[in-house]
């Protein structure tokens, strides 16, 4: 019994593990999933049906938050969809009428305020599920849907901000519905159809906003070709496509509109219509130029011709190295053979083809130094010439057979002084003067003056410049009669592209020559092609307005050989199949006058825009296809 006793006082003593607390749930604002239950009480839903202004604010305000979530379906709460419907039926009937006239400039008591705020939020929330594919369905078979898009579109005016704002709810709600909408017939009820008000909001309204989900939906249900009979030759959306091309830089309105316009000319008796219309040849212009504010392009240049050998303008002239006094000084007082060691590196260099005789080896050598023996003894001439392979190891003394025999030092070669072309040489003396180079006119006159005229005695000289010929000037005169026999100070006027190269007719071709008349012609300096490419695709909407251009040529060129079809090596134009049949029928009923007419007008126009459709070019080449047919009509197209 202790044991047991000892047993349950050691358990008491143990640390007891808690039973886990189930989390409370949260109930902040901002967590919705506790009151999104699918079930017919759920709160948002009873709160929505309330009638009282501030459950309804509440619902509207979480919904709001909600539909902005792509995983936010309508079905998920049963009766959402109905109860959201409620408040914009209410504005569409009755609410819109509570609002007179002065509610454009003065404010509205609140309580009407929350209720038009209520309908606005509930089309809100609607519209923004209309963007995923599920509650866009659910939408499109809902009975209140097509009942609330027509008494809005016909008995709101888009005259206030907050008609205009529950018009752009209803009407994209419209196109998110419009893909499978087939409108009733022409002769049907004008309200039966939403065409009418749509038509009047593009045309008419001065939002920008309305403008572009109108023309958007138009674009949406004409493309359907169950509704092509509703189009109309006086479309107020179609002069409002054409007065906002201009606006190139507003890409969404100008999207709008040329999607319009190529659901609306895509029809064949629109795109006659149009060709009569006076302003159809400048709107072809706004389409090309559209098409070539967005060209994209990038500066291509290749090489077509063959390797160009050039040498510089300015010759040079080669003169064998001769010591400088300061050379010379530093090479006498060494002490031999090391002073004839340096004096071979200074003038001499290896040279596996070179070659001079063993006498001109020591001439050169025992005319430098003989003049300093007495002080420094020279070699004698068989050691220079051995000392030739111990500063040159690949240089040889050889006896070439003869007759006569020569003796030669193969290997090595005087060393070379670049020198200017004798622009500035004195050829006093008939060319024999020895004065060195010049490098300015100044300081080949002053040479003159000093050497050559200065120390002449007589009144009378003969003048000894090369090959002059004047044998008798007084001394006073051969002083500026000099002068024109030396160049100019200033070297001679040039054009800024004049290369400072000479392009010669092969590799190694001698420069300078005596005569440059003889010269064989060298090829072309420069034959680079440069011209200018598409590196992008062009955006969209400059697809749309080529698509549109295509139509129309089609249309101006119909009874033209230049008219494109579609066969093998033609696309033809996209969505239209050509028909025998319908050709057939087509081809009976063209000879009216009117529709002769508007295909001469047609050809005109396109004749008029060549020239700019020359500029347009694109990186596809089926696209630039349709380009090259419509400029090649434009140069054999009559009027």
């Amino acid at each position: 019994m202790s044991g047991i006793a000892a047993l349950a006082q050691t358990a008491g003593h143990r640390r007891q593990t808690p039973a886990p607390v189930p989390p409370r749930p949260n109930l902040t604002d901002d967590y919705e999933r506790w009151y999104t239950e699918a079930t017919p009480n759920n709160r948002m839903l009873l709160s929505l049906r309330s009638g009282i202004d501030s459950e309804v604010a509440w619902a509207l305000d979480r919904l709001c938050r909600l539909c902005q979530n792509e995983q936010f379906m309508l079905r998920a709460i049963p009766g959402l969809t109905d109860a959201l419907f409620e408040w914009p039926e209410w504005y569409t009937k009755e609410g819109a009428k509570q609002y007179s006239d002065d509610s454009i400039f003065f404010a509205v008591p609140p309580e009407k305020e929350r209720r038009r705020r209520h309908a606005i939020e509930s089309l809100f929330i609607l519209r923004n599920a209309a963007m995923h594919p599920s509650n866009g369905e659910e939408l499109a078979i809902h009975p209140n849907t097509r009942d609330l898009i027509l008494c809005a579109l016909h008995e709101l005016k888009p005259n206030t901000d907050a008609n205009c704002e529950f018009l752009l709810y209803v009407i994209e709600i419209l196109q998110s519905i419009a893909t499978n909408i087939v409108l009733p017939p022409p002769n049907a009820s004008p309200k039966a159809s939403p065409i009418g008000p749509l038509q009047q909001i593009a045309g008419f309204s001065s939002n920008r906003s309305l403008i572009i989900a109108a023309l958007t939906a138009l674009t949406i249900m004409y493309s359907n070709p169950s509704n092509v009979t509703h189009l109309t030759s006086e479309s107020p959306a179609l002069e409002t496509s054409m007065n906002v091309l201009p606006l190139i830089l507003d890409k969404e309105l100008i999207d709008a509109a040329l999607n319009f316009m190529y659901a609306h000319l895509s029809y064949p008796p629109m795109t006659k219509a149009f060709l009569l219309h006076p302003r159809m040849p400048g709107t072809l212009r706004l389409l090309v130029s559209l098409i070539l504010a967005d060209q994209l392009e990038e500066n291509v240049s290749f090489e077509i011709g063959m390797p160009v050998y050039t040498a510089p303008a300015q010759s040079y002239v080669a003169r064998d190295h001769e010591l400088t006094k300061e050379e010379l000084d530093k090479l006498v007082s060494i002490s031999e053979p090391q002073r004839c060691y340096e004096w071979m590196k200074t003038m001499f260099v290896a040279k596996a083809e070179g070659e001079l005789t063993q006498v001109d080896f020591w001439n050169l050598y025992k005319d430098v130094f003989l003049p300093f023996q007495d002080r420094y003894p020279l070699l004698v001439a068989s050691d220079v010439i051995k000392n030739v392979t111990t500063v040159f190891p690949q240089a040889q003394a050889m006896v070439l057979p003869g007759p006569p025999q020569r003796f030669v030092v193969r290997g090595v070669d005087r060393r070379k002084d670049l020198s200017a072309n004798a622009h500035y040489k004195c050829r006093w003396d008939r060319s024999h003067c020895s004065a060195e180079v010049f490098a300015s006119t100044d300081a080949l006159y002053e040479h003159i003056l000093d050497q050559h005229l200065t120390p002449f005695e007589g009144a009378h000289m003969p003048c000894l410049w090369a090959t002059c010929q004047q044998s008798d000037i007084t001394k006073a005169q051969m002083r500026g009669h000099v002068l024109t026999h030396l160049p100019d100070m200033q070297p001679p006027p040039k054009h800024p592209a004049q290369p400072d190269t000479v392009t010669l007719p092969a590799p190694g071709y001698p420069h300078p020559v005596a005569d440059p008349t003889i010269r064989p012609p060298p090829p072309a300096r420069s034959t680079r092609v440069t011209y200018m490419r598409p590196h992008v695709d062009p955006p969209p909407s400059s697809l749309t307005a080529l698509l549109i251009l295509r139509v129309l040529f089609r249309a101006s060129f119909a009874s033209s050989d230049a008219a494109p079809r579609a066969d093998d090596d033609h696309f033809g134009f996209p969505g239209t199949v050509d028909d025998p049949e319908e050709d057939a029928e087509e081809e009976r009923n063209r000879n009216s006058d009117s529709d002769m007419e508007g295909e001469r007008r047609g050809r005109k126009a396109f004749i008029g825009i060549r020239y700019l459709m020359e500029d347009v070019r694109l990186r596809h080449e089926t696209f630039q296809g349709w380009v090259t047919e419509m400029v090649d009509a434009g140069l054999t197209g009559t009027t």
